[in-house]
C-alpha cells in the first residue's frame, strides 16, 4: 500500500515504525535507483555523472545541518569518519561521552588508548555541565537506544571560549529534527536511517581548527582538487577544503543521498519536526511515559515485541525495550495500531 507524505510516495510505510534502524526510500529515489541499476546491467552507466549526486548530497547535508558546504566531507560510515577525528586529537586527550552511547561514536576514540587517550562516561546532565573539564566531547544528539535528546544549549554555553572540541553524531536526529550546529567542531551522520538513502555514505562537517588538525589518512583520487585529473601519479594534490577527506563514492548510496537529502532540505523543517514529535508525544501521553521531544520512543513493556509482530508492526528491540520511531511517512493510523497492539 502506497502512502503519500510531504509530496512523496512511500510503499512500505503502513505499520513501519523502524526508522531508527533504516528509513524507507521515497518512490522517486527507488525509480532513479532502478534506472541506474538497469544502466549498470546494460553497460551504459555513466560513472562521472555520480559527481552531481555527491555535490547534491553534500549541499543537502550542509543545508539540513546549518554548516557551510566547504566544511563537509564524504565518508562511508560514522566510525570511519570519526576514526580520522580520533587519530588527530593529541596524545593523552581526555574524552567524555554519555554512558551507553552508540559505539560507532565512542570506539574510534577508545581505540586510541595506546596514545594515552581516555574516554569517560557520564550522564547526559553531567556531560553538558562538565564538558569544559575535558579535551573532547563525543556524543550523539539523539541517543539510539532510547531517543534521549542532548541539551545542546547548555553544552554550548559551557564550552564557549574554551579549547574543548565538540563532536556530535546527528545520525538519529537529522531528517526529522531541526538542527543548527554551525558552532560544533564535528557533526557526522549516516544516510540510511532518517535520511532515507541506501547504506554506504556518511557525511561529516569539520570546523577550521579540526580540519587543520586532521591528516587525510585515506587520501585517494576522489579527494583531489580535480578528481578526474588526480587519478594517476604524484605529487599529492588534494582539495583545499573538506573534500580532501572524501572517500570515493559508493555509487548507489551517493545517488540516493543526492536525491533524498536535497528533497528533505526543501521541506518545511518545522512542519516535519512537528509531525514526527506530535505522533511520538501522543504515544508518550497515552502510555504515561516521561515526556521528551524526540521522534524515538523506548517502550519498556514486557511482551511488547510479539504483540507488535502479531499486529504487523515493524520495530526493533534496543537496550531491553521496544524502540519505535515516527518519521514523516508515519500517521495516526500507525500510532493507533501500535496502541491497540500494546493494550491487547
Amino acid at each position: 500500500m502506497t502512502r503519500e507524505a510531504f509530496g512523496a510516495e512511500f510503499l512500505g510505510a503502513d505499520g513501519f515504525l523502524n526508522s531508527p534502524t533504516y528509513g524507507l526510500p521515497p518512490q522517486f529515489l527507488v525509480d532513479a535507483l532502478l534506472e541506474c541499476i538497469g544502466k549498470w546491467q546494460n553497460g551504459t552507466m555513466d560513472v562521472p555523472s555520480f559527481d552531481e549526486n555527491v555535490a547534491a548530497g553534500r549541499a543537502g547535508y550542509a543545508a539540513l545541518t546549518g554548516v557551510s558546504v566547504d566544511s563537509v566531507a564524504m565518508s562511508s560510515t560514522v566510525s570511519a569518519a570519526l576514526g580520522l577525528v580520533a587519530s588527530a586529537i593529541p596524545d593523552g586527550s581526555r574524552v567524555v561521552t554519555v554512558g551507553g552511547e552508540f559505539t560507532s561514536t565512542t570506539f574510534p576514540f577508545a581505540a586510541q588508548a595506546g596514545r594515552g587517550i581516555t574516554v569517560t562516561e557520564l550522564t547526559a546532565d553531567e556531560l553538558v555541565t562538565a564538558a569544559a573539564d575535558f579535551d573532547v566531547v563525543a556524543v550523539s544528539l539523539v541517543q539510539s537506544a532510547n531517543g534521549a535528546v542532548l541539551d545542546t544549549d547548555t553544552l554550548r554555553a559551557h564550552v564557549a571560549g574554551t579549547e574543548t572540541l565538540t563532536v556530535i553524531d546527528i545520525t538519529q536526529a537529522l531528517g526529522w529534527k531541526r538542527i543548527e550546529l554551525d558552532w560544533v567542531d564535528v557533526t557526522v551522520a549516516a544516510v540510511y536511517k532518517w535520511l532515507l538513502s541506501p547504506r554506504g555514505t556518511a557525511w561529516i562537517s569539520l570546523s577550521d581548527r579540526m580540519s587543520h588538525a586532521m591528516t587525510p589518512h585515506a587520501a585517494n583520487w576522489y579527494a583531489g582538487a580535480a578528481p578526474w585529473q588526480t587519478i594517476y601519479g604524484l605529487p599529492l594534490r588534494l582539495a583545499d577544503d573538506a573534500r580532501r577527506f572524501d572517500l570515493s563514492p559508493a555509487w548507489f548510496s551517493a545517488l540516493g543521498a543526492g536525491l533524498a537529502m536535497p528533497w528533505l532540505a526543501s521541506l518545511d523543517g518545522d512542519a516535519v519536526q512537528a509531525h514526527c514529535l506530535g505522533l511520538a508525544n501522543r504515544l508518550r501521553t497515552e502510555l504515561d511515559l516521561p515526556q521528551q521531544d524526540s521522534a524515538i520512543v523506548s517502550l519498556p513493556i514486557e511482551g511488547a515485541a510479539p504483540a507488535l509482530q502479531r499486529a504487523g508492526l515493524r520495530a526493533s528491540v534496543r537496550a531491553g525495550a521496544i524502540r519505535v520511531g515516527f518519521h514523516l511517512y508515519n500517521n495516526e493510523n500507525d500510532l493507533d495500531r501500535l496502541l491497540d497492539a500494546l493494550r491487547a
